[in-house]
């Protein structure tokens, strides 16, 4: 049984989080955990969030055990970009664009529904 979690409108950029992302495609939920909790950056903090929250749906909702879960799909697509000033040089404006994520991470444990 195949559950997911997202998380909409992440404040952090989707290039720097896919780098975090990577660490853990493919992999069984707590080796994921422990290099998330281990990794010192903002996208692990925050796709640590979304894996748990995907790890209760399937426990809770569809009855999994937490060990057989395995992380089957998670990717980050671009959310709205908030375009934000910044006074530059010779009374020049310039524009900061804070850009956006949508976490997804779709755990299964590799059965079929009933």
């Amino acid at each position: 049984m195949e559950t997911y979690a997202i998380h909409k409108s992440a404040m952090i950029a989707p290039r720097k989080a896919r780098m975090t992302l990577d660490l853990i495609r493919g992999k069984d939920v707590q080796t994921a955990q422990g290099i998330l909790s281990n990794t010192n950056t903002k996208a692990s903090r925050l796709i640590s969030k979304v894996l748990n929250s995907a790890i209760a749906n399937a426990v809770n909702n569809n009855g999994a055990k937490e060990e057989e879960l395995v992380i089957s799909e998670c990717y980050i697509n671009p959310g709205p970009v908030y375009k934000r000033i910044k006074f530059g040089s010779r009374t020049k404006v310039d524009r900061r664009d804070k850009r956006t994520s949508h976490i997804t991470v779709k755990v299964t444990d590799n059965k079929e529904a009933k």
